[in-house]
C-alpha cells in the first residue's frame, strides 16, 4: 500500500466504521429511550402503517366502549327504576284486595284510598326521575329504541327498547285517576292492577336481557382492545434487555473505533522519517 499525504485510505475506512457504529449506537439510544423498535415510518414503513391501522381501531373501540357504559348506566337505572314500581305494584294489591272488602267503614276505605293513590303518585315519581344522561326509558318521552354503537367501524348496533311503565300506559294500565272509593271500583282496578304485575314484570325481563347483552359485550370489546395493544406492542415494541446489551457493546465499538481513526490519523507522520538526515 502507498502512503500518501493527500489521501489516507485507512482513515477513510477507520472514519467510516465509526460513523456507522454512531448511527447503530443513536438508533438504540432512541429506541431505548422511547421504548420502541418502530416509532416512525422510516424504521419500517409496513410494520409502522400495520401498527397505526391497529391504534386506529383501538381508539375507536375506545369510543365503542364508552357508548356500551352510557347503555349499561341507563338500563341499570331503568331496572331500578322498573324494580321500584313492581314493589309500588305489590304494596298496590294489599290495599286493592283489603278495599274489595264490603264491611270496611268510610274511614277506613277512605284512609285506604288515600295510600292508594299516595303509592300511584310514588310511581309517577319513580317514572319521571328514571333518567340517566337525558335518556328516560320509563316515561314515554323515547318513543323508539336507543341504539349504541357496538364494532370499531360503526356500522353495527346493540339496542335498548324503551317500556313506558307511565300510568295509563300499556304496561301500567292503571290510571291516575283510579279510586277505591267503593268496593267495586276496587275490583275494577285489581283488574287494572294484575295485567299492570304482568306486564311490568315482562317489560323489566326484557330489559334485563338487553341488560346483560350490553355487559357481555363490554366485556368483550374490552378484552379485544387488550389483545389489539398487546399486538401492536408484539409489532413496535423494543425488547429493552436485548437493546441494553447491544449499547454496550456499541460503546465499546465505538471507542474501539474511535482509537482505530486516531492510528490511522498518525500513520502519514511516517513519511517524516523517511526525510531525516542519518
Amino acid at each position: 500500500m502507498s502512503i500518501s499525504v493527500h489521501t489516507n485510505k485507512s482513515a477513510l475506512v477507520a472514519l467510516q466504521n465509526l460513523n456507522t457504529t454512531n448511527d447503530k449506537l443513536g438508533d438504540t439510544q432512541n429506541r431505548i429511550n422511547t421504548g420502541l423498535k418502530i416509532s416512525n415510518a422510516r424504521d419500517n414503513a409496513a410494520i409502522w402503517s400495520i401498527a397505526q391501522g391497529q391504534r386506529a381501531d383501538i381508539g375507536a373501540l375506545a369510543a365503542v366502549k364508552m357508548s356500551l357504559d352510557r347503555a349499561n348506566s341507563i338500563a341499570e337505572v331503568s331496572m331500578t327504576a322498573g324494580e321500584s314500581i313492581s314493589d309500588l305494584l305489590v304494596q298496590l294489591k294489599e290495599k286493592v284486595v283489603a278495599a274489595m272488602d264490603p264491611s270496611l267503614d268510610t274511614n277506613s276505605r277512605t284512609a285506604l284510598d288515600s295510600d292508594f293513590k299516595s303509592i300511584l303518585r310514588q310511581i309517577k315519581q319513580v317514572t319521571d326521575n328514571a333518567s340517566f344522561d337525558g335518556a328516560n326509558l320509563l316515561n314515554g318521552t323515547i318513543a323508539t329504541d336507543i341504539q349504541f354503537l357496538a364494532n370499531a367501524e360503526a356500522n353495527s348496533y346493540i339496542t335498548l327498547t324503551a317500556q313506558n311503565l307511565s300510568l295509563g300506559g300499556s304496561i301500567v294500565t292503571l290510571l291516575d285517576t283510579s279510586s277505591l272509593a267503593t268496593a267495586s271500583m276496587a275490583s275494577d282496578v285489581l283488574v287494572n292492577l294484575n295485567d299492570s304485575i304482568s306486564f311490568v314484570n315482562q317489560a323489566l325481563g326484557s330489559l334485563g336481557s338487553q341488560a346483560k347483552q350490553i355487559t357481555a359485550h363490554a366485556n368483550f370489546v374490552s378484552k379485544l382492545t387488550d389483545v389489539l395493544e398487546t399486538g401492536v406492542g408484539n409489532l413496535v415494541d423494543a425488547d429493552l434487555a436485548k437493546e441494553s446489551a447491544r449499547l454496550q457493546a456499541l460503546q465499546v465499538q465505538q471507542q474501539l473505533g474511535a482509537q482505530a481513526l486516531s492510528i490511522a490519523n498518525q500513520a502519514p507522520q511516517v513519511i517524516l522519517s523517511l526525510f531525516r538526515g542519518g
